[in-house]
């Protein structure tokens, strides 16, 4: 992105509701940071926040994770998930609680549902391709990867409309959104995740998420796989809930195979797989 790019998108980012990181958030990054932190501090942290504390219990006992016993206690929910995924999670619940109450164009459910899903998905996707990177890494960029739509539905009151035509012609909005807005949801998803203190690798993967050519300039290697891994993950969430590919996925899908070594049959299999978990 040019200087000018940066000058003209920062102003316009005054036009947008970017919530404000909660005081919760700062501590459990405080403690990410802090190599000396253990995962008691985590649960003690969480525990201040009743309902925080309840719906990363009720996320625990999912079928994502698949515990043999059901899990009540935020200390054990903690130490089950681990510090990394308990982090993401805990600042993705958060986010989406900061936009409670405002008046949007969007029924926001579906926003949230699609997001977890996708978080999910690369996690687990982990687990089966066994990649040198963290699942709480793959779950964050998930989480956040569109967190510029909120944005965009609490500002302009024709983005459902701008949605529905993207839809139409079977792509993603960011070319109508820029045509019509002169920005977009990627755009403003950067800026969002940055004043949320989300790391500069994955904010830079939340600006090239609809870029095709992204793979072929990403500075590391674990950029690279993050990349890749929510690209194919949100190709199962939309072949499983929107019965199609996603816009992206024709442009992508080799590349993306090729850097995650899978090859057509596992794909099957995994997106069958998938398909069981997604609901």
């Amino acid at each position: 992105m040019g200087n000018m790019r940066e000058e003209a998108i920062e102003e316009m980012m005054n036009d947008f509701y970017i919530p404000i990181k909660p005081k919760i958030i700062k501590q459990l990054q405080y403690l990410m940071a802090n190599s000396e932190s253990t995962i008691a501090d985590f649960g003690k942290t969480i525990y201040k926040d009743v309902a925080l504390s309840a719906e990363i219990i009720k996320t625990v006992n999912t079928a994502y994770f698949g515990c043999e016993k059901e899990i009540s206690d935020i200390q054990y929910a903690v130490c089950y998930m681990g510090k990394d995924f308990v982090n993401a999670l805990a600042t993705s619940i958060l986010f989406r609680r900061s936009y409670a109450g405002l008046k949007c164009c969007l029924t926001l459910n579906r926003f949230w549902d699609d997001a977890k899903d996708v978080g999910f998905v690369m996690s687990s996707l982990n687990k089966k391709i066994q990649a040198p990177i963290s699942d709480g890494y793959l779950y964050t960029i998930g989480l956040f990867h569109d967190c510029g739509i909120p944005a965009f539905s609490n500002t302009f009151n024709d983005y459902k409309e701008t949605l529905i035509e993207a839809n139409g012609e079977g792509c993603n909005s960011i070319e109508l959104e820029q045509r019509k807005y002169s920005i977009n949801h990627a755009e403003v998803g950067y800026y969002t995740a940055k004043s949320w203190n989300i790391p500069e690798e994955i904010c830079n993967i939340i600006l090239h998420h609809h870029d095709a050519s992204f793979m072929a300039n990403c500075k590391t290697a674990e950029e690279k796989l993050g990349y890749a891994f929510l690209k194919l993950a949100e190709n199962f969430v939309y072949r499983n809930k929107r019965y199609c590919e996603s816009p992206d996925w024709q442009n992508i899908s080799d590349e993306v195979l090729q850097v995650l070594d899978i090859s057509a049959d596992e794909y099957t299999d995994l997106e069958q797989y998938f398909s069981e978990l997604i609901l």
